[in-house]
Parts: C-alpha cells; sequence; structure tokens
C-alpha cells in the first residue's frame, strides 16, 4: 500500500485547530483529507462521496450519544474509523469497542502514533486474493494459497502446511514465538481460510483491558450492573458468535479473569455482568504470546487447565534470523507500502541487502517494517544505502566480533562485489541450482544471471541435489 491520494480521510472534529493541523499534516503524508466540524457534516459527506478511513472526535455536536460511530458502523461498515478523544469514558470507550472501531487513541495523541494506526486501519481493508475454496485449491501451492505470509524458506513452508491442516478444524490454537514475529497475521489467515470466515474475527487484546472492566468488555453487561451502566451492552464473545475470538498477549491476562474464560471456554456459554440467564456461543479460540506458558504454569501465573485448553495445537513461530532470504522478500514487499509519496526509492543497494541478511533482527518483522520505513523516509537517491539505516545494523556485532559495514576498511566496489557474490550464492541455495528460478527472483533474465554467475565463479551444478 502507497499513500496516495486515491486514500481518503474524513476528519471529524469540533476543535478547529486540531482539525486544521491534523488534516495538514496527514495530507503532506500523501492522504487526501475532508474535514468537518460536526457529525451531521460527517454523515453527509459520508453519503455522497467515498472514503477509506473515518477519523472521529467522540464529544461533538452530532455525536454525543456516538450517532456518527452507530451509523457508520450500520451503514458503512467497511470503512475502518478511528475514535480520537480527549474526554475519554469507560462507557464510550465500551460502546467503541463493541461497535467494532479500529483504534481508540487519547488527547494529545503524537501524530506518529495517529499516522500509525492511520496505516494499519488503510492498509487492513487493502484487497487481497480471495481465499481458495476446497473445490478449487487443488493446484495452488501454499505460497499462493496464503498470499498474507510472506517467504518461502523452510520454517515458512513447514508453518503454512500446519495452517493449511488448521484451517479446516475447530480445535483451539495457541501461538507463541518472539515479538514481531507475525503472530496475528496468522491467526488471521487460519480464521480466513476456515469455515467460519465470513462470521467475525474478534481482536482482544488482553494488555488493553484493566483487570476491573473485563468481565464487562469480555461477557457484557445490563443496565444499571455498575455505575455508569446505562444501558445493556453485548460482550466481545458475543460479537464473534460463530467466528474466531484472538486473544493477544495471553501470558499477561490475571489470574482471577483466567479463572471465569476458562468456565466461559469449557462450557461454550456465559453470563453477562448483572444478568441472571446465559448467553450460548460458538467460538474458535486462538491465543498468542511472547511467553514461556509452561513457566508461567510452574511458577503459579497462569492456570493449566486453560493453558491445556487453549493449547490444543501449539504453533511456533520462527525469528526472522532464522528465516534465510525471506528476509529480502519481506523488505522488497513492505517497501511500496512503507515508502513517502514522492519518494524516489524503489530498491535496496547490495550492501543494504547484506547487511539486512547479516543482522540478528531482535525486534523481527516488525524491526525490519520499522528500519526500511525509516531508510525510505530518509533516502534521497533511488536506491536504499547503508547510510541510510540505523547504527545498529551498519555497526553490527558477528560472532561476537564487531563488523563495521560502513565501508572504512573496504572500498565500494569490494563490498559490492561481496554482498552480489553471497547473494548470488543464497539464490542458488534456495532453488537447488535452478537458474531459472533464481533468476525469477532477482528480477534478471536466464543470459544475465549466467553472466553474473560466470563473473563470480559459481557454478549451478554445485547447488543441485
Amino acid at each position: 500500500m502507497t499513500n496516495s491520494p486515491q486514500h481518503r480521510i474524513l476528519i471529524a472534529d469540533d476543535e478547529p485547530l486540531y482539525l486544521r493541523t491534523t488534516g495538514e499534516l496527514l495530507r503532506k503524508s500523501g492522504y487526501d483529507c475532508v474535514c468537518v466540524p460536526n457529525a451531521q457534516q460527517a454523515l453527509e459527506a459520508l453519503q455522497t462521496q467515498p472514503f477509506d478511513l473515518i477519523l472521529s472526535d467522540l464529544n461533538m455536536p452530532g455525536n454525543f450519544k456516538l450517532e456518527l460511530l452507530r451509523a457508520g458502523r450500520s451503514n458503512w461498515s467497511h470503512i475502518p474509523l478511528i475514535v480520537v478523544t480527549g474526554v475519554p469514558s469507560i462507557p464510550s470507550a465500551i460502546e467503541s469497542i463493541r461497535l467494532g472501531i479500529t483504534d481508540y487513541l487519547l488527547k494529545p495523541v503524537k501524530f506518529e502514533d495517529l499516522l500509525s494506526s492511520v496505516r494499519r486501519a488503510i492498509s487492513s481493508t487493502e484487497k487481497t486474493p480471495p481465499p481458495a475454496t476446497t473445490e478449487d485449491r487443488g493446484p495452488l501451492n501454499l505460497s499462493d494459497r496464503y498470499p498474507e505470509i510472506i517467504g518461502n524458506s523452510a520454517p515458512v513452508m513447514e508453518l503454512l502446511e500446519i495452517i493449511d491442516r488448521l484451517a479446516e478444524s475447530d480445535a483451539n490454537v495457541l501461538i507463541t514465538g518472539e515479538s514481531g514475529t507475525g503472530k496475528e497475521v496468522v491467526a488471521r489467515a487460519i480464521h480466513q481460510h476456515s469455515h467460519r470466515k465470513k462470521h467475525n474475527f474478534q481482536v482482544i487484546d488482553c494488555t488493553a483491558i484493566p483487570e476491573s472492566l473485563f468481565e464487562s468488555v469480555l461477557y457484557g453487561h445490563v443496565k444499571g450492573s455498575f455505575t455508569g451502566a446505562v444501558k445493556d451492552q453485548a460482550g466481545l464473545l458475543s460479537l464473534c458468535h460463530q467466528g474466531t475470538a484472538f486473544f493477544d498477549e495471553l501470558g499477561e491476562l490475571p489470574l482471577t479473569s483466567q479463572a471465569k474464560l476458562l468456565r466461559a471456554i469449557q462450557e461454550s456459554k456465559f453470563t453477562p455482568v448483572g444478568k441472571n440467564s446465559q448467553i450460548e456461543v460458538d467460538t474458535r479460540f486462538i491465543s498468542a504470546t511472547n511467553r514461556d506458558l509452561e513457566t508461567e504454569v510452574k511458577e503459579g501465573r497462569f492456570r493449566q487447565d486453560l493453558f491445556y485448553r487453549l493449547g490444543v495445537i501449539h504453533i511456533e513461530l520462527p525469528p526472522l534470523r532464522e528465516r534465510g532470504t525471506d528476509i529480502l522478500q519481506l523488505a522488497e514487499h513492505f517497501l511500496p507500502e512503507l515508502k513517502p509519496v514522492k519518494s524516489p526509492v524503489n530498491g535496496f543497494s547490495a550492501e543494504t541487502l547484506e547487511c539486512f541478511q547479516q543482522y540478528r533482527w531482535p525486534g523481527n518483522i516488525r524491526e525490519l517494517r520499522n528500519v526500511i520505513e525509516r531508510a525510505a523516509t530518509l533516502s534521497r537517491t533511488d536506491c536504499i544505502e547503508l547510510n541510510d539505516l540505523p547504527e545498529q545494523l551498519r555497526r553490527q556485532e558477528i560472532n561476537g566480533e564487531a563488523s563495521s559495514l560502513d565501508l572504512q576498511t573496504a572500498s565500494r566496489n569490494e563490498a559490492v562485489e561481496t554482498a552480489e557474490h553471497s547473494y548470488l550464492a543464497s539464490l542458488l541455495e534456495k532453488y537447488a541450482g535452478n537458474i531459472s528460478q533464481a533468476a525469477q527472483q532477482a528480477g534478471l533474465s536466464r543470459q544475465g544471471m549466467h553472466k553474473l554467475l560466470k563473473k563470480h565463479g559459481l557454478s549451478a551444478n554445485d547447488y543441485r541435489n
């Protein structure tokens, strides 16, 4: 995704300064913005113009009872909606979550955080190839079937095989792995290729819901059950009936909440706060954490019975450093999406690609994405060079010894030759000496690939099984 004028944002806020400055900043970031001072004008704009995102205040004329949010979810449910408010309240937060808003931000919000939220919201609605059906998916390989998961390294292909088997089942899944490895992407892939795909995929962030509100948010409440409960409210579990509930950061869930969640999962029903009767739900549970839950169980911080109930199937995601040339594929995938509109950048230098391959990526895919966004913003040439990268990448530790990649001890040409040789060798290894596939991956003709291999003294036969 690129930030281009076709991505249109409707901004509704009754604070003139905030409205003007936010609109100007988003326009400078490549978006087309329509700014209105109240909910009524926002609704009129929605009826006459297409939008890709709604950015709305809560406390403004025409929206004191969340009229804009309700109408937006009812009539334009395909448009993501971000709430930005300077007067947050528990009832409004619960209602906003129930209505399915994309994000809930508090003023004053840093523009970087707002822009990141806008990008995520618009990216989530980008069109992707429809998932294959049981009848027509036979001839497709796994990478074609799951385009949302980038890479074809051995760990990723093994992961895709597991996802493919899981998609048609209702087994609860626990996804673990280091922070930034793409746990939510995998969870969404399982849902989108399952028989539940036409129903909600509800993200429940266990770090974002206060313990005192967990029951009300998850199970709902009835009018008068606590101060501020002015009407009946459905819980998040009700919203994903026949769909999938994704518990993100499960390891952060307090013990008191764990016991109640276990009961709801075991019985497939729960009791809203203040209500006497129960609600039955048909929900699949997918959970994710970067904690070692087995250790958490041993140390008494996580219930063993809940661990076994949610972890019927356990998927451990590989860290980025173990995915070989997937790093380069991910970099090429992210660049068009993250570079500024008027940026001349369209690729990476050979030194940069070599640096990417050598770096350990402690923050995994999330760190790679951030590095590319930063470099694409700073670069003034058509290629991201080493000097565009953060210091920790240019001066990285390899095998315990400092390795400087800033070309202080080697000429530019020598560094390019070394990186090019390494890149070609990795392609030959990846494709087992298949010249056609290696050339296609590198964006070269077969003749061009042969010339480069000859230049570097490499033979495809050495890599064939």
